[in-house]
């Protein structure tokens, strides 16, 4: 799941994305008001991550802009500006939640897992699929009973082929996903990530991820 930063505060949008990343989420990073609306309405997020007062445009008018272009994921406001007249306004325009700067990293993860998790998109903790078993509240995995260690990268990789089962999922939509907006579309990442995934949670006479010639991959159950 892709998250967007807009903070011009470097050092903080580095912290808050390393502390995302290090819970699976896939992050994109704008440091200025004009690219970080930009960004926002020509990407696809689960959610954005956005600072009031910025360079060249306004957390207020950004907020405006998302939400005028029909964008419906979840705004959640990072701000030093702690008056409630503040709060209430950014909440009348269509934020859905305010944390005031300075804050705790991990209320702030309880924050976005909260957002993240509303009605629009509710998706089940545990998905399974032939002996395999993925715990996304607790991000384990296992197969057959036993615990399978993925690295970060390969746990989002199969996280999103499990939320799109049955369904061909190109290398695009998967750059788009599990990677942030500076991967290259040209690299060999995302092969070599399968193949390691492969190794993981399939066996010899039992392939689940299955490639499609010439459109990408698709997670199925074994043949």
């Amino acid at each position: 799941m892709k998250i967007l930063i807009i903070e011009d505060d470097i050092f903080l949008a580095q912290t808050i994305k390393k502390a995302l990343e290090a819970h699976c989420f896939s992050v994109d990073t704008a440091h200025d008001g004009k690219s970080g609306s930009y960004i926002a309405r020509i990407n696809k997020y689960k959610l954005i991550l956005l600072d009031l007062i910025l360079p060249d445009k306004s957390g207020v008018t950004i907020c405006k802009e998302i939400r005028g272009e029909g964008i419906t994921c979840p705004i959640l406001v990072v701000s030093s500006q702690s008056e409630v007249p503040d709060k209430v306004a950014m909440l009348n325009i269509g934020a859905d939640d305010y944390i005031t700067k300075p804050f705790n990293i991990e209320e702030l993860i309880a924050r976005v897992n909260a957002l993240i998790k509303r009605p629009y998109d509710i998706s089940d903790d545990v998905m399974t699929l032939d002996d395999l078993t993925i715990n996304t509240s607790s991000q384990t995995v296992t197969k057959a009973g036993s615990d399978v260690y993925l690295t970060r990268r390969e746990y989002m990789l199969l996280r999103c082929f499990a939320r799109n089962e049955g369904k061909v999922i190109t290398r695009s939509k998967l750059l788009e996903e599990v990677w942030d907006r500076d991967a290259s579309p040209f690299t060999n990442t995302i092969e070599t990530h399968v193949r390691n995934l492969r190794k993981k949670i399939e066996s010899k006479d039992k392939r689940i991820i299955h490639t499609i010639n010439g459109r990408g991959y698709k997670l199925g159950r074994s043949k």
